[in-house]
């Protein structure tokens, strides 16, 4: 027979099951209120006019700024006006970007150059307040064999604006104010952004939009430390 455990010393407190399990039933109610209200986590992100090249069919963010870049005959660029966090955030241009289908009745010329151009403003959620981003459009820039991406830009997009750090501000004159500004976390959302993984080439992956895992992992732990309690107190009592 099984000896019955040995009764509390004299003015021992009696061991309570019951309100062991109302704290941590109030714990857990606390911790899952918190889960179901914690923000996102958003970085910031930036206004700006960011600059492409297509690449295999595909577009790549340039390397080299457009005053440094010097493209060949039968380039194809972009301009694409958007919020980003960084490059790898950053909205790729629109429309067509086919060299024939934009430069075809360019015909070559000796000592110049061809260079077609995206040039995509971008959606209404990512234009500066009170101002609406035009069509995007595409364009041949004739240029001479030297010239830069950004003089092939001037020749068929002014007016263009630039900051006193030689960031390209504005095309078309679009957007009329402002160059590079920071953005709060809580804007609208830009389609088109480059795939993250499982996401099309101009989707837009999971943001993460929800709490982080430290959050669940944390109350996992809590969970699981509150059943360990309750099942040693009703063993013990």
């Amino acid at each position: 027979m099984t000896p019955a455990p040995p009764a509390p010393a004299p003015g021992a407190p009696a061991r309570a099951p019951g309100r062991v399990v109302a704290v941590l039933t109030a714990l857990l109610t606390t911790l899952a209120v918190a889960l179901l209200t914690a923000a996102p986590a958003q970085a910031a992100g930036y206004r700006y006019w960011s600059f492409w090249d297509l690449t295999d069919g595909s577009w790549t963010y340039a390397t080299q700024g457009p005053a440094l870049a010097r493209p060949a005959d039968g380039d194809v660029q972009g301009f694409r006006f958007s919020v980003s966090e960084d490059s790898g955030d950053a909205a790729k241009p629109r429309g067509p970007r086919d060299f024939a289908g934009i430069c075809g009745a360019t015909a070559p010329r000796d000592g110049t150059k061809r260079v077609a151009l995206v040039i995509d403003p971008g959606t209404p959620a990512d234009a500066p307040g009170g101002e609406t981003p035009p069509a995007t459009r595409t364009a041949c820039a004739r240029v001479g064999t030297d010239a830069t991406s950004a003089e092939a830009l001037a020749a068929v997009a002014k007016p263009l604006r630039y900051d006193s750090n030689a960031l390209l501000c504005a095309i078309d004159g679009y957007p009329r104010t402002g160059c590079g500004e920071q953005v709060s976390a809580d804007r609208a959302t830009t389609p088109e952004r480059p795939a993250a993984d499982g996401a099309g080439e101009d989707g837009e992956g999971d943001a993460g939009g929800g709490p982080s895992a430290g959050i669940y992992v944390g109350a996992a732990a809590v969970a699981a430390l509150g059943v360990a309690a309750v099942w040693r107190s009703r063993r013990r009592g």
